[in-house]
């Protein structure tokens, strides 16, 4: 039967630490993330990515490299100017690609055909506060098609609720299923999650996703699969770095 880990946010941390310590740089590791984004979407017309500070904002960055080497139009919409070594590595390339970057203002994302969310990531906790609430509200208000990167921005990541976050097309979580996307407060932000298998090695192993058919009990640590998780995972964990 096919399954898939859940875990904690705390745990996904502890994995992510200990992977990039002992096996693979946490640059190849955001490279592998948004090499698993890139091949979850049908990407067309123009995309417009939302960064914040943090790794999550790095992914997007990354995302932006991928793409425009792929020919596609995109440009970067940014809610912070704070960077991690990995992700300004990103920023940078991006830059070099000649991928506009600007910041955020109201309307930035009216031409859209394509929104993807790379604001806060899964360790947000808490209300939204300005400028990142207006930029959720207007992300919810557009037609675009809404692509949010590990988590839906401001949902909790542990208990999947929020006050307000993006409301996605599909949501490409990395690594592992955090609990909160899986939670029953989680269902009306998302309609497709799928997850992006990038080489992490688990630091422990807590719940199991099992099909929402299958024979169990909630005593027996197995989680019913909920209507829009994908059970196949999309495999970038032996993706190389480009330089």
């Amino acid at each position: 039967m096919k399954t898939l880990n859940c875990i904690s946010v705390g745990n996904m941390r502890e994995s992510d630490r200990m992977t990039i310590e002992k096996v693979v740089s946490g640059r190849t590791l955001m490279y592998r993330a948004a090499m698993g984004v890139f091949r979850a979407v049908n990407w067309h017309g123009e995309i417009v990515i939302a960064v914040g500070g943090g790794n999550n904002g790095g992914d997007g960055y990354a995302l932006a490299c991928i793409l425009k080497r792929n020919n596609y139009t995109c440009r970067i919409v940014k809610l912070s100017e704070k960077l991690t070594d990995d992700s300004g590595y990103y920023a940078k390339q991006a830059e070099s690609l000649g991928v506009l970057c600007e910041a955020y203002a109201s309307g930035a994302f009216a031409d859209a055909d394509v929104i993807v969310d790379c604001l806060l990531g899964t360790g947000f906790l808490g209300t939204l506060r300005e400028p990142w609430l207006s930029a959720v509200q207007e992300i919810n208000s557009s037609k675009s098609e809404v692509v949010s990167v590990d988590i839906n921005s401001g949902m909790n990541g542990d208990t999947g609720e929020a006050e307000t976050a993006v409301q996605s097309d599909i949501t490409v979580t990395i690594g592992y299923v955090k609990r909160g996307p899986v939670s029953p407060n989680a269902a009306r932000y998302m309609k497709k999650l799928v997850v992006a298998d990038i080489g992490i090695v688990l630091a422990k192993e807590e719940e199991k996703i099992v099909p929402a058919d299958a024979d169990t009990q909630p005593d027996d640590g197995c989680i019913p699969a909920p209507d829009y998780l994908m059970m196949e995972p999309i495999d970038v964990s032996h993706e190389k770095l480009l330089n």
